[in-house]
């Protein structure tokens, strides 16, 4: 199985989270209003999922509305101005529409005017995706100072609400972070990429694109709508779950112990904690925001981890670690020391190339 690895950067040469951000529409929907449209019964949806609500967009909300109030937010966070942003990268699986990159729309809607803007789509692996991208860039071009990173999706456009395998499960929202330059020794350390094409029919959407386009027949046999085979998807969770943990630990020479917490992409909050479980994780080092907000998507990463910092979860030298998977079949890591506010780097100091 291919993958691809970064490893550690120099010491000089570390990237960073410097402020985090989240968007999650104000409409809530319960497991008891979603039963209604599903014909099950609420108890079954969350001890299935473990998933007790969900937020979803207003008809007049798209991605590209929740990924700029997410930005907003995340350089709110870091204390940065429309400016001080050199590159723009979404992950989504939702776009506005199929062009221009949702990273554009969400560039204007900041007045952030000639850095960079574009989308990543690994699905729900996308934001640790588009964190690999940005960090890369940021290392070997000595001009760009701060980036955006920003997973955002809004499922509830394409799901198929008399399925109820998957429908329990989504809901929308966007989170986002600044990547800037960190003092030596802290921020990202360890990043894996990789993807198994193979299972790419796992998780789909059949019909929209240049194989099959928008026709009176795949509307009439709803092929315009999310698709998953869950059986697989989960067999392929717990494998590459304790997979990667293992590996990262094995790669940066960790204990399990020293991890201060483990933020995965919230694909079934029941399946979550399993997988946690049997690879030795602790419930204090797990991260969940699933049973709140459902899987988001690309979004869940970075919500689940703004949700951890603002609640105080995150200090200063904690290990944190990002986990991810989704369709394609993709997945992805970010193992990173985290960084106090005051250790940043101005600006000037940059890195050289």
């Amino acid at each position: 199985m291919n993958r691809n690895r970064e490893r550690a950067a120099p010491a000089n040469h570390r990237v960073a989270i410097a402020g985090t951000g989240a968007c999650l529409p104000t409409t809530v929907v319960s497991n008891a209003e979603l039963s209604d449209r599903m014909h099950v019964a609420p108890e079954w949806i969350e001890e299935r999922t473990g998933i007790r609500e969900r937020r979803v967009a207003a008809d007049s909300e798209a991605t590209s509305d929740l990924a700029t109030a997410a930005a907003r937010r995340a350089m709110r966070a870091a204390r940065l101005q429309a400016d001080d942003i050199d590159l723009i990268i979404v992950a989504t699986s939702t776009p506005d529409k199929p062009m221009p990159a949702t990273a554009c729309i969400v560039q204007a809607n900041l007045r952030i005017g000639g850095c960079a803007a574009f989308d990543v789509d690994a699905v729900c692996t996308g934001f640790v995706y588009a964190l690999a991208v940005a960090r890369s860039m940021m290392l070997t071009n000595p001009r760009l100072r701060h980036a955006l990173v920003i997973g955002a999706d809004v499922y509830s456009r394409i799901l198929d609400y008399t399925d109820s395998r998957t429908a329990s499960l989504f809901g929308d929202g966007a989170g986002a972070v600044v990547l800037s330059r960190a003092s030596a020794g802290l921020g990202i350390t360890d990043i894996e990429l990789g993807a198994d094409g193979a299972k790419a029919h796992c998780v789909r959407v059949p019909a929209g694109g240049s194989r099959r386009p928008a026709s009176a027949e795949t509307l009439r046999d709803g092929d315009h709508f999310f698709k998953m085979d869950g059986r697989a998807v989960r067999t392929f969770v717990e494998a590459i779950f304790k997979r990667m943990l293992n590996d990262v630990l094995e790669r940066s020479q960790l204990t399990m112990s020293e991890l201060t917490l483990v933020v995965p992409h919230q694909a079934n909050v029941r399946l979550l904690h399993d997988c946690a479980k049997k690879a030795g994780l602790l419930p204090d080092q797990l991260a969940i925001s699933g049973d709140r907000y459902g899987n988001t998507g690309a979004a869940s990463v970075p919500v689940t981890l703004d949700a951890a910092v603002r609640s105080g979860r995150v200090q200063g030298g904690d290990s944190v670690l990002l986990l991810a998977f989704g369709g394609g079949m993709t997945w992805g890591s970010a193992l990173m020391t985290w960084v106090p506010r005051d250790q940043f780097q101005p600006v000037s100091e940059g890195i050289t190339s």
